[in-house]
């Protein structure tokens, strides 16, 4: 580098360690030196020194902006990639609906009402989207996803559903909306770095039974980062019921609230939230509002108002964007039919087994009088559906009680054995008493059972 070099506003590289520093003005001092006016670009101190033709900082020294404090010599790829992801990442100012546009769906209007009007704008969001089977919820929770993402929301996504569930999770997000989500497996406790999938990966789908029954996955979960989104299918697993004034909580509404205190945003899905108990329906709600819902509410109490929480919309609720229902009406009816000769003496014979089978199980104590007379319904239940149904069912009750009996044949003849070495012989207890161990013992027992 030559003294000629140094113009006004060039900015140099070299001359002091590490430190750019902007030329302001040179004066000659003769042909082989120049006082030097600069300024430093850390502290924009501006000093002076002479600099001469013969310093070996010249050798070193190069232009970083030739004359003016601002280059465009540098490569201008890299630069319009990163216009365009910022372009891309302000759009939903623009465009409230990006998603919309942005994936492979066609919505219908109450999924795009249930993102856009019910989901969004909750911040944080605790929600539970109850609609009817077939409204599309899958539909909803991606476009929800993939809002927040594009906003720059979400991040670390936690997606959790039934087994059977995960797959087609896994692959809807990624044909729909071109989201990557792995299907957690145990071999992703091996295969990562630190051991704990949860922390590595942020976009996960894990299956609800696997991750309530495993308390070492649960700890993982713990250690790892918040989450941005948990997202629950088939929430109305995670329930909890009150017995007398007792709360009885499953393993899956345990870890509903360990899901809960975990992420930011909280979505259940379910089209089944209310099982018919007002106090059980509120304790799953503490799941989105501990607070709120907190303790058991009192007989005569009103329901209370969830429209800020929960979305349900019922089949005949949806339509298209031209106004036509989505499913068609349903009309109930009772149609009367009259029984064959054959259907009828079938339907005689089982409903006179499931009498004085009740019968029977209303002598028995309470948890065999429960079992007993749940089976004897089911028979009524398979009886209405088909002859077929009501033959599997009989036969597999033949089968039952006829491995029953030999169990109780095989009991007897030990009990006999042990009579005959014994000098006094052993009772048997039954149900309705206490007998002696004969012959009719095995009837006498069989007897008390439907």
């Amino acid at each position: 580098m030559n003294l000629t070099d140094l113009a006004p506003q060039a900015v140099v590289d070299g001359f002091l360690p590490g430190i750019l520093i902007e030329v302001v003005a040179t004066v000659p001092m003769g042909p082989s030196a120049v006082n030097l006016v600069y300024k430093r670009m850390d502290t924009k101190e501006i000093t002076t020194e002479v600099v001469i033709s013969t310093d070996p900082r010249l050798a070193t020294m190069q232009i970083a902006v030739d004359g003016r404090p601002w280059s465009f010599t540098a490569p201008g790829e890299p630069w319009r990639l990163a216009v365009e992801a910022k372009r891309i990442g302000l759009a939903w100012l623009f465009e409230p609906m990006m998603a919309v546009y942005t994936s492979k769906v066609d919505p219908l209007p109450h999924q795009i009402l249930a993102v856009y009007e019910s989901m969004l704008p909750r911040q944080p969001l605790r929600f539970l989207l109850a609609d009817d089977p077939g409204a599309g919820k899958t539909v909803m929770a991606g476009l929800y996803i993939r809002e927040l993402m594009l906003r720059a929301d979400a991040r670390r996504i936690l997606i959790v559903a039934p087994g059977s569930l995960t797959p087609q999770w896994g692959e809807e997000m990624i044909e729909k909306f071109g989201l990557l989500f792995e299907v957690f497996d145990s071999s992703m406790i091996q295969n990562t770095a630190t051991g704990n999938p949860f922390a590595e990966k942020e976009r996960l789908v894990v299956r609800l039974d696997q991750l309530s029954r495993n308390p070492m996955l649960q700890e993982k979960l713990k250690q790892a980062p918040e989450y941005d989104l948990i997202v629950v299918d088939e929430a109305h697993k995670m329930s909890a019921q009150y017995w007398g004034g007792e709360l009885r909580k499953t393993a899956r509404f345990e870890l509903g609230e360990l899901l809960a205190g975990h992420c930011r945003h909280f979505l259940l899905m379910t089209a089944t939230p209310h099982n018919g108990k007002e106090e059980d329906f509120q304790a799953f709600l503490t799941l989105l509002d501990g607070d709120r819902f907190y303790g058991k509410m009192r007989d005569g109490t009103r329901r209370v108002d969830v429209s800020d929480i929960m979305r349900r919309m019922v089949k005949e609720e949806l339509v298209r964007f031209d106004g036509t229902p989505l499913f068609p009406d349903r009309i109930a009816s009772t149609v009367n039919y009259k029984l064959s000769d054959d259907e009828a003496s079938l339907y005689a014979q089982v409903t006179d087994y499931v009498r004085n089978g009740m019968n029977r199980a209303a002598r028995l104590d309470d948890s065999r009088r429960v079992t007993v007379g749940f089976a004897m319904t089911s028979l009524q239940r398979r009886l209405a559906s088909s002859p077929a149904a009501i033959w599997e069912s009989l036969k597999r009750r033949k089968r039952r009680l006829e491995d029953e009996l030999r169990e109780t044949g095989s009991k007897i003849v030990a009990m006999r054995g042990n009579q005959n070495s014994s000098p006094k012989s052993r009772p048997w207890k039954t149900p309705t008493g206490t007998i002696m161990p004969t012959q009719k013992t095995i009837w006498m027992m069989k007897s008390t059972e439907p």
